[in-house]
């Protein structure tokens, strides 16, 4: 007679599992939210931002606080179920019963699997979240959702745009210069403009009170002034031009992509945003590689009880953190290939959990 797939000996490993892990996603963000408004109180109340905001703020910023503290969960639930299996002779009746430990954890691996995918949903739900929460606590929504000012832009027809003053609202801009660079085949141009005017219907930009110089070559200007000019190779949007001015965890991952592209035509250096975007995937891969690793690790202590579980989560997390931070630090100096060294923790938590995972009794 064939086996069940699903076992009673999995749902009470993934029920005790999903308690543990329920009760974790739900009480750090609390104590991050505590920890965060008792450190930026003055600031807010400097600000005389309402209390409304303040509140809201924080409900915005669930998606992301998860999105980091989803890892920390799972391994919490894996340390403290396996800790609690291990002291209560489970997993030892378990194997006696012809059952091996990674048959034992299987359900945790599939438990840890489902919070991947988890993750990966509020990773691209923070971004726009994140947005909605740093307009509420600036005070100042209107003038950064429309005005952008002094800047350039990188077209991705070779142009570059620079811009003093930018109004997505009004579809304006005002004082503007715009160079497109020679070649051997066509010229180069530089238009130079005190005002430009977006149209919806045409998806173009009219140009007011400017001049063009057409340059052939290093030592002619030809030089024409105009009242209006429709230039229908600018074809940015106000919106468009205005995204550039966004922080990464405000961007999901194809967002960032996007903007990763229009820095790299724009030569800036973009290193430290590629490990940003590779972070966004490998970081919710850390759930299945951390219960990987805290699954051997809890059965190394029978009696360590809570106190033992708490202190290998919590030494495991800041660690984590912290190889993050550094991950960030080499990968945006170009040490490593910024992709690459977006998972240089979990491959370092990896390797540990290979080493433990050999050597458990199964």
């Amino acid at each position: 007679m064939s086996r069940r797939l699903i076992t009673p000996l999995d749902r009470y490993i993934a029920t005790e599992f999903t308690r543990i892990f329920g009760v974790t996603i739900l009480g750090f963000p609390v104590l991050v939210f505590v920890i965060d408004l008792v450190d930026n109180l003055r600031k807010y109340t400097e600000r005389k931002l309402p209390a409304k905001a303040v509140a809201l703020s924080y409900f915005y910023w669930i998606p992301d606080t998860l999105f980091m503290v989803l890892p920390a969960a799972v391994l919490f639930a894996t340390v403290f179920s396996i800790g609690t299996f291990t002291r209560y002779s489970e997993i030892t009746a378990a194997k006696a019963s012809g059952i091996s430990f990674y048959r034992f954890i299987a359900p945790i691996l599939v438990m840890a699997t489902l919070a991947l995918g988890l993750d990966l949903a509020f990773g691209e739900i923070a971004p726009p979240a994140n947005a909605i929460r740093l307009d509420l606590l600036e005070g100042t929504s209107s003038s950064r959702a429309n005005d952008r000012y002094n800047f350039a832009f990188a077209s991705d027809r070779g142009r570059i745009y620079r811009i003093y003053t930018l109004n997505v609202r009004d579809k304006a801009v005002d004082n503007i210069e715009i160079e497109a660079r020679g070649s051997d085949k066509k010229p180069g141009m530089v238009v130079a403009a005190r005002r430009a005017k977006w149209n919806d219907a045409r998806r173009d930009w009219r140009l007011d009170s400017g001049v063009v110089h057409i340059i052939p070559d290093r030592t002619r200007d030809i030089a024409f002034s105009f009242d209006s000019l429709i230039d229908r190779d600018f074809h940015e949007t106000p919106a468009e031009l205005r995204t550039t001015e966004r922080d990464p965890s405000e961007m999901r991952f194809a967002d960032l992509t996007r903007f990763i592209t229009v820095l790299e035509r724009s030569g800036a250096d973009v290193n430290t945003l590629k490990v940003e975007r590779m972070l966004k995937i490998a970081i919710p891969v850390t759930c299945l590689i951390i219960a990987l690793f805290g699954a051997p690790l809890a059965t190394s202590s029978q009696r360590g009880g809570a106190a033992y579980g708490i202190a290998v989560s919590l030494a495991t997390t800041v660690l984590f953190l912290l190889l993050i931070q550094l991950t960030k630090a080499i990968g945006g100096k170009g040490i490593v290939e910024p992709e690459l060294a977006a998972w240089i923790p979990n491959a370092v938590v990896g390797l540990f959990a290979i080493v433990l995972l050999s050597r458990v009794r199964t």
